[in-house]
């Protein structure tokens, strides 16, 4: 497989785009020995992207957030995206620093992976600065060291993760399909919506040791029949996140009586996302649930769309 490095230049910096999810389906099986569950997910990377831009330094490693989110997130050490260049530092005997930018746009703790976005630009982005010689597979291994939302933002498109998510197979889908995103004021931690599942499930046996991701659904993605889309999205999460987030259910309701075809929490919440028949129904369902203000924020995507990309 080719490198990275081939026909690199010496360079100053790379900016990267790359998007957020969205969780077709997310079933959630049993408690695994090291304390996670084992998922079966259709991943779907849609049009609302960070970029990260790695700048060269002399030596170490810094970080910046900018845009409007930066306030949300936490101390450089703690960001993901800061882990990912230090671990692909460590792995390849890099030398040269780096300085890391990166322009907020995915919602923090929304259940879009925003920091594992991040962590997926800053490996793409280190990797080409650096002229370390990975290819995506290589790049790919690491995301998944790194956590396992961070290799799909790699990948993009469409994809099946199961494990803990990071055991990707591309998924084929047709056609374009159009998303209403709305946004809560405040997010999700993914550990809270896990236990919060656990409660409501108990020590249900009926949970199996390896869910599946609906056929059904894949066949409608296949077809690109976007009515059916609708009708199969699937999240063993969502009572957990409405649980812990009572207002979702009401945006959730305003959204399916507004027109749409499909409402899912995406991921552990609490993003809702909201499928429409095309562009035009988009935008009307958008205006729609604006006005109702059931929502922190609503914004328009399509996916699927491509992963990380070098943007120059």
């Amino acid at each position: 497989m080719t490198s990275l490095a081939e026909s690199w230049g010496t360079l100053d910096q790379v900016r990267v785009r790359v998007p957020a999810k969205i969780n077709l389906a997310l079933c959630v099986g049993g408690r695994r020995p090291d304390g996670y569950h084992e998922l079966a997910t259709i991943f779907h990377a849609v049009s609302i992207y960070d970029e990260v831009t790695a700048i060269s330094a002399p030596t170490g490693i810094s970080c910046e957030v900018n845009g409007p989110l930066a306030d949300r997130i936490g101390s450089m050490e703690d960001n993901l995206a800061y882990r990912a260049a230090c671990l692909l530092r460590d792995e390849y005997g890099v030398s040269q620093g780096v300085h890391l930018t990166i322009d907020k746009r995915i919602p923090v703790a929304g259940g879009m992976a925003g920091g594992s976005a991040d962590a997926a630009g800053a490996l793409l982005a280190c990797a080409h600065l650096w002229q370390v010689g990975a290819n995506q597979q290589d790049l790919l291994a690491l995301a998944a060291r790194l956590g396992a939302d961070v290799p799909f933002p790699l990948m993009g498109g469409c994809a099946v993760g199961l494990g803990r998510g990071e055991t990707l197979t591309p998924a084929l889908s047709r056609g374009v399909f159009h998303w209403v995103l709305a946004f809560a004021a405040t997010g999700l931690a993914t550990p809270d919506v896990f236990a919060r599942f656990d409660q409501l499930a108990g020590t249900a046996k009926s949970r199996p040791a390896r869910p599946e991701v609906p056929r059904a659904l894949m066949m409608a993605l296949v077809a690109g029949q976007t009515d059916r889309v609708g009708g199969l999205l699937v999240n063993d999460l969502q009572a957990a996140a409405c649980s812990l987030n009572p207002a979702l259910r009401a945006t959730l309701a305003a959204g399916r009586e507004a027109g749409a075809l499909g409402a899912i929490v995406s991921g552990s919440g609490p993003t809702i996302a909201f499928l429409a028949a095309d562009e035009p129904a988009a935008t009307d369902l958008a205006v729609d649930l604006s006005s109702r203000g059931v929502a922190h924020e609503v914004r328009l995507a399509t996916g699927p769309v491509p992963g990380a990309t070098i943007m120059g």
